[in-house]
């Protein structure tokens, strides 16, 4: 049941991106260039996201989920270096591709080979953020 479930709030989830436009690149840049030809129509999905996840988090205290585990925790509010910098980077490869890990996965099969060197791209930066992250921190308390 766990794992029908995950297949489909993926599934909800793929086709909530491609029918909002978050696939489209030229959409998502459209959206970052507020000092061009600004296409605002993102914020819509961004809202549609983020107000439920707000009472979402909110209804989850003191309750576990109908498929076992527990909910996760919400994550430490302080802005440090590695929040800083990782937000940065992620700002910096959707502004460029207009893809971020979501409509990258949503997208792999009609995005070409655009879309798959995103993704192999992610995938190491993943694999190697761990081994950086370590050496940030060194960085950050000698600083």
């Amino acid at each position: 049941m766990r794992q029908f479930l995950s297949f489909l709030a993926g599934g909800l989830f793929g086709a909530g991106l491609f029918i909002s436009g978050m696939t489209d690149t030229t959409k998502v840049q459209g959206w970052l260039d507020v000092f061009g030809d600004w296409d605002p129509t993102l914020a819509f999905v961004m809202g549609g996201a983020i107000v439920p996840m707000f009472f979402a988090w909110r209804l989850t205290t003191g309750r576990a989920p109908l498929v076992g585990g527990s909910f996760p925790t919400p994550s430490k509010p302080e802005i440090d270096h590695r929040l800083v910098i990782g937000s940065a980077m992620f700002g910096m490869g959707w502004g460029l591709v207009g893809l971020c890990p979501g409509p990258v996965i949503a997208s792999i099969t009609y995005n070409g080979w655009g879309g798959l060197l995103f993704l192999v791209a992610m995938l190491a930066g993943m694999l190697a953020a761990p081994k950086f992250g370590v050496q940030l921190d060194r960085l950050a308390t000698k600083a």
